[in-house]
């Protein structure tokens, strides 16, 4: 019974088995809730637990209950677990074939001590004959219950676990990474690396202490390892992806290991030039291979010897890594029509391969598990079997004068696997960080200890049993294996990290207290510190108010609109704008006017806090936020009490500070404003206008009586400045930002309405002369509406080749021209105005449209374009080496010079006269490309479009001709040329990719030569395309008809094109276009890091 109810569990080893028996005499008079008597497997105590009426149920509920055979007071606080398969029987006394049975595997814990069955039996069922036997489970008021217990080893103790409160540095003594969208691929390498604890110690000694994380990749990864070393939670990777230059995108972007890998690498050796480990990294991860080429009958051999970071080894086909290294050195013999060109002996038969000269110490090997399938025509993922040692001799892929001097055998250190698809998928890193320790599975924020088991055999690929007897096709086709079925396997290892064996103690060395630098633990704990205070600050931010105060020493720093910037991103054409922002005060909102009071005079620098006196700040209808009335003592008990009176909406409390003046002999002058509506003497500001420097200033604030005429404040105004009595002056009310009105002084302020906090903007009177001077705005209401309509613009070379590549800013206004936007661009980059052109961008930066330069719109039409309400800020700017008025009589043409077959490209930017011909586009592509005179006299000009030649343009054909949507190449012509004879005929090559229709790359003329074998045609064809051997033998050939749905006729090597071609027949070369295959590997953003 004890197989039957605990059958054997694939893979899994059973530590002890023990059963129960419980005797039930009075199944009616049994309690509600009861356990059966406590039987030992293991090191753990078992009991059933009974609810012969149901637990919340119509039936019998039965449980099976677990503690350790030591007696504790409180199980939830022992860390215990015991991973058990048990099943449960209840059946007839007398007949043991009457029974039912239930089975469950579960892992018991403090926290899940007890695992059942809620519906057991049903209880109407109980007493009446079960099934097709004579008698029921209870007969005579008696039952049986038998428990088997068996209990399962777990040796990675993860085994059945549901990871709820998991902690990782608790079981396996590491953390793992937190994932921050699709960096899963990201965390698997970096865990790789920071066991490599060498490449750690090397990382360490950076010098990083000035540096800041955000913008320095050496320090993230310091801190991002410190923290793997001393945390005892999963680490967050923001930090380092930030110091990458990522956004969120990026993060959201999942990349290929290898290429995350070499891109850092580069960053990290870069940073390391001129320190003490400057080529750590080139010893540590970087081997050499030779390229070669050996005659076979001849003393001659050409080889080139390279550096390599890591070695992609082909997987389909292949058993395991053995095989794989053997094809990788495989030698290639180059004979018949393939013979190599030996510099001094001619064309001779010779062997070409690859050969190891050194392998690195770590080596990390990638398994080509992503291909092209040209019969599908796509990507897809190779999950075939392919296995991998835990050590390996390399000895036998080295050159015969590698070094000897130690074995050359590696030891598997990390396993990264890919589980998933092409389309969709995830990395986790199986490693092993100490030599004779344990292997850890590192997925994201999850460590777990892992089998052998799980490292090698479960990424080998495909299921190691083929399906003999498949019902289904497609991706998730099942396999019969040993009578069950499982799910094809989509998680192998796509990366492989070997360690050399003699090199392990020193790469895996542990590292001491001194090779972390001090600088980061100080630093870590300060911003633990910092951060602890800020928390501590968010729990209380309840109890505290933000005062916000402006007084006269900010307003005389102000050069905008309203009294002063009271937001925090207020924009300002002053650089200085922080002195003119409002001080800011945190005080408990249980605090008194006076403590305000108090805590602003100390921070002033007052011992006598009398001689201040605040203003609450009220927000008026037209959305201006003015003085309103002084407070006192008696105003309010507390500042929440005033916040809660004002009618102001925003979070935090604004006052106006007045200081109160004194007399010569020192007495405090009593305060003249009274506030309110019945105050005779009322408090205003006054701005300067200067329309020389086209700057607004705040002067100040003082205090006039309703019923005095405005006139009488113009000897104030001429103390203030300085100026003679006669000066005069233009007084102006600012109402609000778009409404400036001139004053008329001749009034009282009652009569022009004047009245408590308003500003009054003055200026000196011009004369006709002075206005003629003035560059920009010659009034304030001018220079007000300048004020609302100003916008900062960024502007942005067009193009990295460009002579001049100055970033910057300006500020403009939306009423702008054309002129005056060329003419302020052009003034600061010292630059004819003339010779700029500029572009505007889409919100994404992209290129959006030219600005013409006859353009009559003003700026805020030049930005808005469309019916869309957003616009881009960033403007692209050219400077021309002639005016846009000579461009107008220009015609510009890109041409793309190949000088070497179609292999290479060269592109150039071209004018040339409107009126122009072809003549004149050589003389400039032959002073730009530098074409020697020789080669200048035989060029050719064709145009491409659709990857078809439009047309072969002659010395002659007009400029203007040349269709927009052509693509314009030039070529010298080739040796054929000149060997043409009277009955050689050309045709036209181009590319495609099974399809005619998929045409791709660059066509070119090539010449048919009549009875010429192909096999011939195909050694011209090579050198007249520039193609390499391995590129050249991967295309079939054919001839196309130019019908619409023609198919290919492919030729053999004995046929003669030049027979079997037509007038319009065109020969296509049949390979993948690589342009697709690089967007269907990579349709992300490339990998960067920026720092």
């Amino acid at each position: 019974m004890m197989n039957k109810v605990c059958p054997p569990l694939d893979d899994l080893e059973p530590e002890s088995e023990a059963y129960s028996i419980w005797n039930i005499e009075s199944w009616k008079k049994l309690e509600k809730r009861l356990h059966g008597p406590a039987f030992k497997c293991g090191n753990f105590e078992w009991r059933v637990l009974l609810f012969p009426t149901g637990n919340s149920s119509d039936n019998v509920s039965m449980y099976l209950e677990c503690s350790p055979v030591l007696n504790v007071s409180d199980d939830s606080d022992q860390d215990w677990a015991v991973c058990a398969q048990f099943g449960l029987v209840l059946g007839n006394c007398k007949d043991p074939s009457i029974y039912v049975e239930h089975h469950a595997n579960h892992r018991f814990t403090p926290e899940e001590k007890d695992w059942g069955f809620t519906k057991f039996y049903d209880l109407r069922r109980l007493m009446v004959k079960h099934e097709d036997k004579d008698a029921p489970i209870v007969e005579d008021d008696k039952a049986i219950i038998t428990a088997y217990v068996k209990i399962i080893k777990d040796p990675t103790g993860v085994l059945w676990h549901n990871f709820v409160n998991y902690d990782s540095k608790k079981v396996t003594g590491h953390v793992g990474l937190r994932n921050q969208g699709a960096t899963c691929y990201m965390n698997s390498l970096l865990q790789s690396l920071y066991f490599t604890k060498y490449f750690r110690k090397a990382v360490y000694q950076i010098p990083t202490e000035n540096d800041e994380p955000i913008s320095s990749v050496p320090l993230a990864l310091q801190r991002l390892f410190y923290q793997l070393q001393t945390a005892s939670a999963p680490v967050g990777t923001l930090e380092l992806t930030k110091s990458f230059g990522w956004d969120t995108t990026d993060a959201f972007t999942q990349h290929d290991v290898q290429e995350f890998n070499r891109v850092l690498m580069d960053n990290l050796e870069g940073k390391m030039k001129g320190t003490k480990v400057e080529g750590v990294l080139t010893e540590l991860f970087v081997g050499q291979m030779k390229s070669f080429i050996k005659c076979i009958n001849v003393d001659f051999e050409s080889s080139r010897s390279e550096d390599f970071w890591d070695i992609q080894l082909n997987v389909k086909g292949m058993k395991n890594l053995h095989e794989s290294f053997k094809d990788y050195i495989q030698v290639e013999t180059l004979n018949g029509e393939n013979q190599y060109q030996a510099t001094g002996y001619g064309l001779q038969d010779a062997e070409k391969g690859v050969i190891f000269q050194s392998f690195p110490p770590v080596l990390d090997l990638q398994l080509k598990r992503f291909d092209y399938d040209f019969q599908r025509d796509m990507m897809v993922k190779i999950n075939d079997r392919y296995e991998f040692p835990l050590e390996i001799d390399l000895q036998e892929f080295l050159a015969p004068d590698a070094p000897k001097d130690e074995p050359w055998v590696y030891c598997l250190h990390g396993v990264l696997v890919h589980s998933g698809d092409l389309n969709a998928g995830h990395y986790y890193a199986l490693l092993k960080p100490d030599k004779d320790g344990s292997w850890y599975k590192f997925d994201d924020d999850r460590v777990t200890r892992a089998t052998l088991k799980e490292v090698l055999d479960e990424n080998y690929g495909e299921d190691p049993h083929p399906s003999t007897n498949n019902n289904f096709g497609g991706q998730y086709q099942q396999m019969r294996q040993f009578g069950k079925f499982s799910l094809k396997r989509h998680s192998n290892a796509y990366m492989l990290v070997y360690l050399r064996k003699s090199r392990v103690d020193t790469i895996l060395a542990p590292l001491s207290e001194s090779d972390t630098p001090r600088h980061l633990p100080e630093r870590l704990d300060r911003e633990l510190k910092e951060e602890e205070a800020r928390r501590k600050e968010r729990e209380e931010q309840h109890l505290y108010l933000q005062v916000r105060v402006m007084s006269n020493k900010q307003f005389t720093k102000y050069h905008g609109v309203d009294l002063g910037p009271w937001v925090e991103d207020t924009h300002s054409l002053d650089e200085n704008i922080a002195e003119a922002r409002p001080m800011s005060f945190k005080m408990r909102k249980t605090a008194s006017l006076k403590d305000l009071r108090e805590t602003v005079a100390k921070e002033l620098g007052y011992d006598d806090a009398s001689r201040l006196r605040f203003w609450v700040m009220v927000n008026r209808q037209n959305k201006t936020l003015r003085p309103d009335v002084p407070l006192t003592d008696t105003t309010a008990k507390t500042l929440e009490e005033i916040k809660e009176r004002s009618a102001g909406k925003t979070p935090d409390l604004r006052f106006w500070l007045e200081e109160a003046q004194f007399e010569s002999d020192g007495t405090m002058v009593p305060w003249q404003a009274e506030g309110g509506p019945n105050a005779n003497k009322i408090l205003i500001f006054l701005k300067y206008f200067d329309p020389f420097t086209q700057t607004l200033t705040g002067v100040g604030h003082c205090v006039v009586g309703k019923r005095d005429k405005v006139s009488d404040i113009f000897p104030h105004i001429h103390k203030i400045m300085n100026w003679p009595q006669n000066t005069l002056v233009e007084l102006y009310e600012e109402i609000q930002p778009s409404m400036i009105e001139p004053i008329k002084v001749k009034n009282t302020f009652a009569q022009v309405e004047i009245q408590e906090g308003d500003i009054i903007c003055f200026q000196k009177y011009l004369s006709e002369q002075e206005i003629m001077t003035i560059n920009g705005c010659a009034d304030a209401k001018s220079y007000y509406d300048y004020l609302k309509n100003r916008v900062l613009i960024s502007f942005k070379p067009r193009y990295q080749s460009s002579k001049v590549q100055d970033e910057f800013e300006i500020w403009l206004s939306m009423k702008d021209t054309y002129t005056q936007l060329s003419q302020k661009v052009g003034t600061y980059l010292n630059v004819d105005p003339t010779h700029l052109r500029f572009t505007t961008t889409h919100l994404s930066g992209v290129v959006k449209n030219v600005i013409k330069a006859s353009s009559t719109l003003n700026l805020n039409q030049m930005l808005h374009t469309g019916y869309s309400q957003m616009y881009s800020n960033l403007i692209l700017y050219e400077v021309l080496d002639l005016s846009l008025q000579e461009l107008e009589t220009k015609k510009a043409l890109k041409v793309t010079w190949l000088p070497e077959g179609i292999v290479q490209e060269q592109d150039f930017e071209i004018l040339v006269p409107k009126n122009g011909t072809m003549s004149d586009v050589l003389e400039v592509l032959k002073a730009k490309a530098g074409l020697k005179d020789d080669v200048a006299s035989h060029v050719r000009f064709f145009g491409v479009h659709m990857n078809k030649i439009h047309r072969v343009y002659s010395d002659d054909y007009p400029v203007l001709s040349i269709i927009e949507t052509t693509h314009l190449y030039a070529e010298p012509f080739d040796q054929d040329y000149f060997d043409k004879k009277s009955e050689d005929r050309y045709i036209e090559v181009c590319h495609f990719q099974k399809e005619p229709s998929r045409s791709h790359g660059i066509p070119f003329y090539f010449l048919l030569k009549p009875g010429e074998k192909f096999a011939d045609t195909k050694v011209r064809l090579q050198k007249r395309s520039g193609l390499k051997d391995k590129q050249f033998e991967k295309i079939k050939f054919a001839l196309v008809q130019r019908a619409q749905y023609s198919k290919p006729l492919y030729l053999d090597d004995d046929q003669i094109v030049y027979d079997l071609a037509q007038q319009d027949d065109f020969m296509g070369l049949d390979h993948l276009d690589k342009t697709t295959y690089k967007t269907l590997r990579n349709e992300q953003r490339a990998i960067f890091i920026k720092n």
